[in-house]
């Protein structure tokens, strides 16, 4: 007989989610590069934002939740973080390209060049 006291673990509401968009901002470094690796931070920071949600219903009661999805959450904390970082880089690197190139383009160094 079943004890009637027990509750039936449930996962955490956005652990999936976390783990996407955490896995998400990590793929766009690579595939969407010429959005200026805004894709990545975006994605990155809403994985970061959903991990701060169900943290705070996982530490009010640890019982409540399964172990899985606490695993997919801390998972995709850690992909949110990579994918933010690396994106950070790359929009920070082609901005860096644009300011030389633009700056190339203004003292006509580039022009010459053609021309050669």
């Amino acid at each position: 007989m079943a004890n009637p006291t027990t509750t039936q673990q449930k996962s955490l509401p956005n652990s999936t989610l976390t783990l996407v968009m955490g896995i998400s901002s990590v793929v766009s470094v690579c595939c969407c590069y010429y959005a200026f690796g805004l894709v990545g931070i975006a994605l990155g920071i809403v994985a970061l934002i959903n991990y701060k949600k169900d943290m705070v219903l996982y530490t009010s009661n640890p019982e409540e939740y399964t172990l899985s999805s606490y695993n997919n959450l801390k998972v995709g904390r850690i992909c949110g973080i990579v994918g933010l970082v690396l994106s950070s880089i790359s929009a920070f690197f082609l901005l860096i390209y644009v300011i030389f190139m633009g700056g190339a383009l203004g003292l006509g160094i580039l022009e010459e060049l053609m021309y050669l």
